[in-house]
């Protein structure tokens, strides 16, 4: 049996209050161990540890130092990489094969990626004459905010919470991680690497809890935290923005979405039908990138909907190392539950369930896992909330459409701009899309690459501002002028 501590200013402690929570493997529901809940007292704590930092040899640190102590990070997540690898797979369910290309290799990159970004992007500087004959040089300072409230999700939870932990650490901020109640694990053993490689005490604080009337209500409302960046819903962000309103301090959003696809008639067929199977059902469907509506051109429509059909039916559930295992269980039994009324919704609305629908027969000793079936609908009005509200699981909507225009119009008509993934052979209409779709990321022919160099985030509902290579720096520092006259 785990018990997952807090980790502030560089040591493991427990709740004041004695408090925890159960952390349980969505597979088959087994305990996996338990978490303290933090309240004000942790908080508190690990805001003054940050604070502290700041104030001392992190606060000073050549970035050259900052960026050879953020490889060692690097370096020793991937020398532990089946600790953290075994502890996402634990608290998540996802497949081995899906944890170790995606969430343990980019959670390590992470530190990487920014720290070069920080070591060579350079500032401005300008040079101008005033009237009485003088010369004025102008020159920009990046300085860090100061102390980062990081509050993460479950379906990434490495490979987001270091997203952000990454460039924050890079620029010279100190940092208090929120991770999600449902996946402690891994945000906790990155302790044990901050203390392994040398990084000062209080610059990586995590302080478990839930939202409201918890650690992620006295997070983001703490008025000595300098900045908030959050992934999640986006209700929760607009209580967290709320919260960050009072001290006016800056804010980082990635939030809900309800992307759409788009198939032309003169796309790839095969190339098209993986890239939305992937789309719909990569991590159960538990992707803030993922597609759950799907608009065909009606010449390929009946066709696309039986070649999604044959590739959702292949994915077969199982136990995370199994290499036949092609998707694992949603997050927890409450996530199942709102998945599961999505599709008791759509069969009372009158979709076609062109498969799934319902929950997966499982091996007796995996019946007590989050297992819901990928599913597929078509014949629902684009008024359904099946369409309009995003659900976050395997599931798809696939409508026929006519015209390109068409096509644009009904891929806008969401309160959400996330991303949208299309799919053509004609290079203008390619342009013409992506240009016309109101959403931060327009992948075309494919889906879920990211040169993290490019700027990231949601438009609408779906975000406020943009990280990713010198993007991430606008939001972790601040530039100050510096502006010299002289003779």
């Amino acid at each position: 049996m785990k018990k997952f501590l807090h980790f502030i200013n560089g040591e493991f402690v427990a709740s004041a209050s004695g408090k925890t929570f159960e952390d349980r493997n969505p597979v088959d529901g087994s305990l996996i161990g338990t978490v303290c809940e933090g309240g004000r007292p942790e908080v508190d704590a690990a805001v003054a540890a940050a604070r502290a930092a700041m104030k001392g040899p992190w606060g000073q640190m050549p970035i050259t130092q900052r960026v050879e102590l953020l490889y060692k990070v690097a370096d020793e997540i991937n020398r532990r990489f089946d600790d953290f690898l075994a502890a996402e797979v634990a608290d998540t369910g996802k497949p081995v094969s899906l944890a170790s290309h995606i969430d343990i290799p980019r959670g390590a990159a992470n530190f990487k990626i920014f720290a070069d970004v920080i070591k060579n992007v350079p500032t401005e500087t300008f040079q101008m004459s005033t009237p009485d004959g003088g010369a004025v040089l102008n020159y920009a300072l990046r300085k860090p905010r100061g102390v980062v409230a990081v509050v993460c999700p479950w379906n990434l939870p490495l490979l987001l919470m270091t997203w952000k932990v990454g460039p924050a650490l890079a620029c010279g901020n100190a940092v208090v991680v929120k991770p999600s109640e449902e996946t402690p694990a891994t945000a906790t053993l990155l302790g044990e690497v901050m203390n392994a490689v040398g990084i000062p005490k209080g610059v990586y604080n995590v302080v478990h809890g839930l939202g409201p009337d918890s650690a992620g209500e006295f997070l983001t409302a703490h008025p000595d935290i300098d900045a908030i960046t959050f992934t999640g819903e986006t209700r929760t962000g607009e209580a967290i923005m709320g919260a960050a309103s009072r001290g006016l301090r800056p804010v980082s959003f990635e939030l809900g979405g309800k992307n759409a696809g788009i198939v032309f008639a003169d796309a790839d067929f095969d190339a098209a039908v993986e890239g939305i199977s992937r789309a719909a059902f990569a991590n159960c469907g538990q992707v803030c990138l993922g597609t759950e509506r799907v608009y065909v051109e009606r010449p390929i429509f009946d066709r696309f909907v039986a070649a999604l059909k044959d590739k959702a039916e292949a994915l077969k559930p199982g136990l995370p190392g199994e290499k036949a295992t092609g998707i694992g269980p949603l997050i927890s039994q409450e996530h199942r539950r709102k998945v599961l009324g999505y599709y008791a919704k759509a069969k009372d609305e009158g979709a076609t369930v062109v498969t799934g629908g319902g929950v997966p027969e499982m091996p007796h000793a995996l019946q007590a896992g989050s297992w819901v079936q990928p599913t597929i609908w078509t014949g629902l009005p684009e008024t359904s909330p099946v369409i309009r509200e995003e659900i976050f699981g395997p599931c798809c909507h696939i409508a026929p459409f006519d015209r390109e225009e068409e096509a644009v119009a009904l891929a806008n008509d969401t309160p959400y701009g996330l991303c949208t993934t299309v799919w053509t052979g004609n290079l203008g209409r390619a342009h013409r899309v992506a240009a016309g779709i109101d959403v931060g990321i327009a992948w075309i022919n494919s889906w879920f690459l990211r040169d993290l160099r490019t700027p990231f985030g949601g438009s609408k509902q779906s975000g406020i501002g943009r990280e990713g290579g010198v993007h991430s720096l606008e939001f972790y520092t601040e530039l100050r002028n510096v502006c010299i006259k002289y003779a």
